[in-house]
């Protein structure tokens, strides 16, 4: 087990290294440039001189990747030019990423517990009425822009029947303590529990948009897995023997089914984290998505730099752990 997650950090560690280089010619390949975002109206070619050479932008490529590693790996992205002026790129991804982190973990919350069990319950009833509507439900699911499903959220739960906030993360007038900037943990540590329900409800409305996509996929792959190990020959043998059915779904059928699940649970924790720019947008959840996108507005490449580079640090390092907990479930991958 030790050598398979060994051999995972290596693998983790090149694609990092792609990843950054990547990152450091796309930012540097865009319109404008860190100058001009930098200076805006001010940049006479005097002072774009002074400030190329002061950012070391005058040197050959490959040794201003070199320092821009450096840098990364100490966490200095520069400071802010349009998302928060004047504040350190890597404050302000640390300052949003709990709200990105809050919502994408409800948003799987809510995809893990409808998906795997309308996907197995679909495959017991395969070409029942239940499966074929569950099946033209997940369609939709996929079919459906998330930024088009949070619109139509806001107007019928938030707007016509006033049932729960329109955007925001908490009601300004609460006055909640702040521990982690996990709204919800926050108000469970400090018992503020005004402040847990009024997170609540402002989550709920975001984290369904977002959890159609992943809830929809979980439900095809299950289903898909449970149907192909219900036509098992082990199945068949476990019912010959005349185990009861709760023995042979959890033990033959569930344990089993649940291998490519798992993988696919792992890739839409990464595509959470990454993908919520249209979401946090329509709810003004104030997450890295939104900030990405105003950094993209602005040519802030510092604010992109970092949030771009973390998110997919994090998202290796989701896919790492993926790949350990399948190893848990399935001890013949670890010695692939």
């Amino acid at each position: 087990m030790l050598r398979f997650i060994l051999r995972r950090l290596l693998q983790m560690v090149g694609v990092v290294f792609v990843l950054s280089l990547l990152v450091f010619l796309w930012l540097r390949a865009l319109p404008g440039g860190t100058v001009s975002a930098i200076l805006g109206e001010k940049a006479t070619p005097e002072r774009r001189a002074a400030l190329e050479k002061a950012l070391g932008l005058d040197q050959p490529i490959y040794v201003q990747y070199w320092e821009f590693m450096k840098r990364a790996a100490r966490g200095q992205f520069g400071a802010s030019t349009g998302v928060q002026p004047g504040v350190d790129a890597m404050q302000v991804f640390i300052q949003r990423f709990p709200a990105t982190l809050e919502l994408s973990f409800f948003a799987l919350l809510f995809a893990i517990a409808l998906g795997i069990p309308l996907g197995y319950m679909a495959a017991r009833r395969k070409a029942s009425w239940f499966d074929n509507l569950s099946v033209v439900g997940s369609l939709i699911g996929v079919a459906v822009p998330v930024f088009f499903l949070g619109f139509m959220l806001k107007y019928f739960f938030a707007i016509q029947l006033h049932w729960l906030p329109v955007s925001g993360r908490q009601d300004p007038g609460i006055d909640a303590t702040r521990i982690t900037d996990f709204f919800v943990l926050d108000g469970i540590l400090t018992r503020e529990w005004d402040a847990v329900w009024d997170a609540l409800k402002h989550l709920l409305l975001p984290s369904l948009a977002l959890a159609t996509i992943p809830f929809a996929v979980i439900f095809r792959i299950t289903r898909a897995s449970v149907l192909d190990v219900m036509d098992e020959d082990y199945v068949r043998t476990a019912e010959s023997k005349g185990l009861t059915n709760k023995v042979i779904r959890g033990r033959h059928v569930l344990r089993n089914a649940l291998l490519p699940v798992v993988t696919t649970i792992g890739l839409q924790t990464g595509g959470l984290l990454v993908g919520a720019v249209l979401t946090e947008r329509v709810f003004s959840w104030g997450g890295i998505g939104e900030a990405v996108q105003v950094a993209f507005t602005r040519r802030d490449y510092a604010v992109l730099q970092v949030c771009i580079l973390m998110a997919a640090v994090t998202f290796v390092i989701i896919n790492l752990l993926v790949d350990i907990a399948y190893a848990v479930i399935d001890p013949r991958v670890r010695t692939r």
